[in-house]
């Protein structure tokens, strides 16, 4: 793996929960954003979706447009009936308020596209010919295969891979992170995107996509909701709802002969405003909303999911393959403890490494100078301090590191660098120094040595502990996955005793050592055959197999044209960690379908004593004993039954925007806490709404 670009701090997500970066509480998925004014904004569109064409693929909410128009027409036959026209307008705003709901998660998605649309710019392209000439041509004229030169100061004409030269990008218009990032040609940095712009150097580029299939133009697609298709769950759970749907429609159009045999034949007003409270309107309504919102949430993190089934499939994850480099651990290995040998202390040892590594700029080099400073108050010193001091800088052939002053030599390295240049001195190597070595070592750190020359002569002082540093909090992540039921495997290249430790220092279930490609998708496919779907991450074009493999691969921004097209999802900060995050989005995007789904057919339960007793007490005067909550009037039963049925939709959109609140915990119990909030919950707040609703339509002059 490539290191990580830097993470923009997502201050966008505060929602009702901490956001993720910076302050993230863990095992926390920090809700989507609402604004009550954007239902509002959003009205024009929704009274827009009242179009039959549009409505009809929502199979519930046709059925209310069909009862509204229906009541409609019957309400201009009888414009003194008050109880028709207050029934017909609360039946076309309970369509409008459906509609609302997907319009509000829409508008979002059009808002994100607005901003990506500033940075998609009309450019010239300076294309190579074939032999070796430039020519300007419109960016719109290139295709794939075609070469172009980008200097500093020019914008990028198109998606590709750098095939020439070294350049620093800046990305700030797809990833929101102003820190520009280095594009060279060869490796896993070579993918560049149209609309970023060139501040240094110059690079030849190879486009990879035709013009109008762009990184930017994908992305404004899929925000948009333009390229957005039903996933399975969704399609299954339409067809439920279908289901029902005609279910309660039979069972309305039977009723008329039994009430018309018990003398208590009811109007079609009544009949309508019966079917529209039977079918399961609330989720019908925000089914759509549900979907659309959740790839929302991974838009508003930097991450682009190429379908809502990869949305899906992430909450369904049974197996997350990460990486050990930039995921688990930090990208370069710290010191991380200075293990002096007999006859000398740790704090020599310390200010001898600290002194040799002034010279060293390498990320371990640094690390070595932060831990005596943070952990023996050593000051940070400086190469000019020290006068006439003859530095030694560390470099790949003499593998040390170190100083020559004040009539001392003072080195760092590794262990058979730092051996021979003491012996090469005449001086002698502590007994306890191979045996310190070969403990780190086998303990899956890597040693160096630290030694000195001075009027005693040449001697090992002591040995540094380099090690992969697991990042904090990752232990505790892993155990809310396992609490959860998934299994977390560790994909590194390094030996199986170092991955080992390094395991279970992080607490994963299992590692795979010295991993190749064809490692990754073995195991990949072995973990499939058993039925698990798979997570993974991956950024060069040696990952793309495993990625198109993987039920939800998330390529790294950062990564080549390769993996990026394999993967169905794309990190636009190039930040491996975000998979956990992914799949916690993936899981809150199930769960709150299924919250909404119960909630929704629960307080269905209210409607029945509201509507069934107010129609048929006349006829029956027994069924009045069914009236529990006293509702005022047949009239007024029927009505508050019909207005709380619209209200709740509207109630539940923020829900439906934002998401129920994630928290980590097995399928059991978080069936059995969805059940008792949004089940119970469904079960009680109709009858107090109706009830609340019938006490102010009963107050009203000429109707209570």
């Amino acid at each position: 793996m490539s290191t990580t670009t830097p993470v923009r701090t997502a201050t966008e997500d505060s929602g009702d929960t901490p956001g993720q970066s910076g302050g993230h509480e863990p095992g926390r998925v920090p809700s989507g954003l609402f604004d009550p004014a954007q239902l509002l904004k959003s009205l024009p569109d929704a009274l827009r979706k009242l179009d039959p064409r549009v409505m009809v693929k929502s199979p519930v909410m046709f059925v209310v447009e069909v009862g509204s128009v229906v009541t409609t027409g019957l309400a201009l036959a009888h414009p003194g009936d008050w109880f028709g026209w207050a029934i017909t307008v609360w039946l076309w705003l309970t369509a409008i308020f459906a509609n609302l709901a997907e319009a509000v998660a829409e508008g979002r998605g059009k808002a994100q596209a607005d901003t990506l649309r500033k940075a998609k710019t009309d450019t010239v392209a300076r294309r190579l010919t074939a032999g070796g000439a430039e020519e300007s041509v419109p960016g719109t004229d290139l295709r794939v295969g075609d070469l172009v030169v980008c200097e500093a100061g020019d914008v990028i004409p198109g998606d590709g891979d750098v095939v020439e030269g070294v350049a620093s990008v800046d990305e700030s218009a797809i990833t929101g992170e102003s820190a520009p990032v280095i594009r060279e040609s060869g490796g896993d940095r070579s993918a560049v995107t149209g609309g970023t712009k060139v501040l240094s150097d110059r690079i030849v580029v190879k486009i990879t996509t035709k013009p109008g299939e762009t990184f930017i133009d994908r992305m404004i697609n899929l925000v948009e909701g333009a390229a957005r298709q039903k996933t399975p769950n969704e399609i299954a759970l339409n067809i439920l709802l279908a289901s029902l749907t005609i279910v309660f429609l039979l069972a309305v159009l039977t009723l008329q002969p039994f009430a018309i045999y018990a003398k208590a034949e009811q109007t079609m007003i009544v009949l309508a405003a019966l079917l529209v409270c039977l079918i399961p309107t609330t989720i019908g309504a925000l089914l759509s909303a549900i979907g659309i919102a959740g790839m929302d949430r991974l838009v508003q993190r930097n991450v682009l999911a190429m379908s809502g089934r990869a949305v899906e499939a992430a909450g369904d994850v049974s197996t997350l393959l990460l990486d050990k480099t930039g995921t688990i651990t930090y990208g370069n290995r710290r010191a991380a403890e200075f293990v002096p040998v007999k006859g000398t202390t740790a704090a020599e040892v310390a200010d001898a490494a600290q002194l040799s590594s002034l010279a060293d700029e390498t990320p371990e080099g640094r690390s070595v100078v932060v831990l005596a400073k943070e952990k023996y108050g050593l000051r940070e010193r400086h190469e000019g301090e020290l006068v006439g001091a003859e530095w030694v800088p560390f470099t790949a052939q003499t593998r040390m590191s170190g100083v020559d002053a004040d009539g001392r030599k003072v080195r760092k390295g590794a262990t058979g660098s730092v051996i021979s240049w003491v012996e090469e001195r005449g001086g002698r190597v502590a007994a306890d120094a191979r045996t310190l070595t070969d403990a780190i070592s086998q303990a899956g750190g890597t040693p160096l040595l630290v030694a000195v020359e001075d009027d005693k002569g040449a001697r090992v002082l002591g040995v540094i502990h380099l090690k992969d540093v697991v990042k904090e909090g990752m232990r505790e992540r892993f155990d809310e996955l396992r609490a959860m039921g998934i299994k977390t495997v560790m994909i590194t290249g390094d030996n199986p005793l170092t991955a080992k430790a390094i395991a279970e220092e992080a607490g994963v279930d299992d590692f795979l050592a010295e991993a190749t490609p064809e490692d990754k998708m073995a195991l990949i496919k072995r973990e499939q055959s058993g039925g698990k779907l798979v997570a993974m991450t991956g950024d060069g074009t040696n990952d793309a197999p495993a990625l198109a493999q993987a039920d939800v691969g998330v390529a790294m921004n950062t990564g080549t044209s390769a993996a990026k097209e394999a993967g169905n999802m794309v990190d636009l900060d190039s930040d491996p960690t975000k998979l956990i995050e992914i799949v916690e989005i993936g899981k809150q995007l199930l769960i709150t379908r299924g919250a909404l789904t119960t909630f929704s057919i629960a307080n269905d339960v209210a409607k029945y004593f509201a509507i069934i007793p107010a129609m048929f007490a006349v006829a029956y005067p027994g069924l009045d004993k069914l009236n529990i909550m006293g509702l005022h009037s047949p009239q007024s039963a029927i009505l508050s039954a019909v207005v709380f049925n619209a209200l709740i939709i509207v109630a539940l959109v923020p829900l439906a925007l934002k998401g129920v609140r994630y928290r980590p915990m097995s399928a059991d119990a978080m069936l059995r806490r969805n059940l008792l909030i949004y089940g119970l919950g469904g079960l009680i707040s109709p009858f107090i709404g109706i009830k609340i609703i019938d006490l102010l339509i009963s107050l009203i002059p000429g109707i209570g």
